[in-house]
């Protein structure tokens, strides 16, 4: 039996101001080509880099939250390699001493993390020539390198995943493996014999979808091949997203093949010696973490998919952690959030909604109404919406346009009787079997009532009138 051996590397772009070694904007998704460069980046001679620092620090703090070991020294090395996207000719990047060491993520263990600066985007589809957009060359670059202990494509995709939403809850990237700002690189081998195997590298998987594919086919081949007598070779291939198979692009580099040395050009890193990345001092600025809030929201009563569901949107996450504060009952706080989610959110089409202008206080409100049976789900679907557009109190508006339910069982008998009374034909089909006219009989003491009666306890009184 043959067991695969996965281990992956990971690159994210940071999200700071400026590029990592120079001063010209971090955007280059947005800028048009060649825009957003200078001589540093460009490598011109005579040029100087100097470190960002917040690059540094975002490294650092992602260290913290998978409980690596912060380097207290560090410095950078040239990484030499020939490549139309590396304006230097070199990568400015980390060897013997990156920022991190060790550490662990959704039960997979880590390696390293270091900082890098990205390399420049070829565009290879403009006929006989190909182009360089020069814009990302610089843009600071966080690599991730796991220890080989994954052994399957659910589990590799599933760091993956968790590992964006690290990063997008850390606020250090946005991670958009789309646009290039996640890239996944897959080490794969099998072997039968309790040694690894020959370990073939995919290259810059883009979705989640695509590493589990590449890994799973890659398996496959190298399987099929070994039983057939096939040996393997160390080597780099692409994925194929049309075809859905990887294929050969160079026979795997070494680390000796790029032949490291520290860069001459910038200062050695005391980083024990500076407070801005002492442990403590990021620690403060340390956000919930996503395992935190999982067990919180989990204890709130919110099943797994539906806090999935919460965790992937900042705007949906700092809305249900102000509910938390107000909502203590795992029900209440369910009922809560599924408004919150079906309901409220689809209302801001700018997400960036200034929270600070809406009341958490007049959404409790209303889902107590709600509970209470004092408003109607339809009736607390209307009053979510001038929510959204007013931030107006609830309850007022509610009984200013006499919303809440006020309605006794006698009094809805009545409606209920009178319903019946006018509808002889179809009470006569209903009693035939036709039950989908219940809906219709409901609708008519709802329209009266103007959605103010209660639809189950309406239904159960209907049913109990037509036998």
């Amino acid at each position: 039996m043959y067991i695969p051996t996965i281990g992956l590397e990971v690159h994210a772009e940071l999200k700071t101001r400026s590029k990592m070694f120079c001063g010209c904007k971090n955007d280059p998704h947005a800028a048009a080509p060649n825009t957003l460069i200078c001589p540093i980046c460009l490598a011109h001679p005579g040029t100087l880099p100097v470190a960002n620092r917040d690059a540094i620090k975002s490294v650092l703090l992602f260290g913290v939250a998978v409980g690596g070991d912060l380097a207290t020294y560090s410095e950078f090395d040239r990484k030499n390699y020939f490549y139309p996207d590396i304006p230097k000719a070199y990568q400015l990047s980390q060897a013997a001493f990156p920022f991190i060491k060790g550490g662990e993520l959704d039960g997979v263990k880590l390696t390293r993390v270091h900082l890098e600066e990205d390399t420049a985007r070829s565009q290879h589809d403009k006929g006989e020539n190909s182009l360089v957009d020069f814009n990302r060359a610089g843009v600071p670059l966080m690599e991730l390198v796991t220890e080989p202990v994954i052994h399957d494509a659910v589990t590799a995709g599933d760091f993956a995943r968790e590992l964006q939403l690290l990063l997008r809850t850390l606020g250090i990237s946005d991670a958009n493996m789309e646009r290039g700002e996640m890239r996944v690189e897959a080490n794969i081998s099998v072997s039968n014999s309790g040694q690894l195997g020959t370990k073939v590298e995919v290259k810059n998987l883009n979705s989640f979808k695509s590493v589990e594919a590449a890994i799973n086919f890659e398996i496959n081949r190298q399987v099929g091949a070994l039983e057939k007598g096939t040996s393997l070779h160390q080597e780099t291939r692409g994925w194929d997203e049309v075809k859905q198979e990887t294929y050969v692009q160079r026979s795997k580099e070494t680390a000796k093949d790029y032949r490291y040395f520290p860069d001459p050009d910038l200062p050695k890193l005391q980083l024990g010696e500076i407070e801005l990345f002492s442990t403590s001092r990021l620690v403060d600025i340390m956000p919930e973490l996503p395992a935190v809030k999982r067990f919180k929201y989990s204890n709130l009563g919110l099943t797994d998919k539906l806090i999935q569901v919460i965790l992937q949107d900042n705007f949906l996450t700092n809305w249900v952690d102000r509910l938390a504060v107000k909502i203590t009952e795992p029900g209440t706080f369910t009922m809560a959030v599924n408004y919150l989610i079906t309901d409220l959110s689809p209302q801001f089409t700018v997400r960036e909604v200034d929270e600070d202008q809406l009341s958490v206080e007049h959404l409790t409100d209303l889902i107590k109404l709600v509970e209470a049976k004092k408003v109607t789900s339809r009736v607390a679907k209307d009053l979510l919406i001038e929510f959204a557009n007013n931030d107006s109190d609830l309850v007022k508006v509610a009984t200013d346009r006499a919303l809440l339910s006020t309605l006794s069982e006698a009094d809805l008998l009545v409606l209920i009787r009178t319903v019946i009374t006018d509808q002889p034909a179809m009470v006569a089909e209903y009693r035939h079997g036709k039950v989908a006219l219940l809906q219709f009989f409901l609708g008519q003491v709802m329209k009266q009532t103007r959605g103010a009666a209660d639809p189950a306890l309406l239904k159960s009184l209907f049913e109990n009138e037509l036998k």
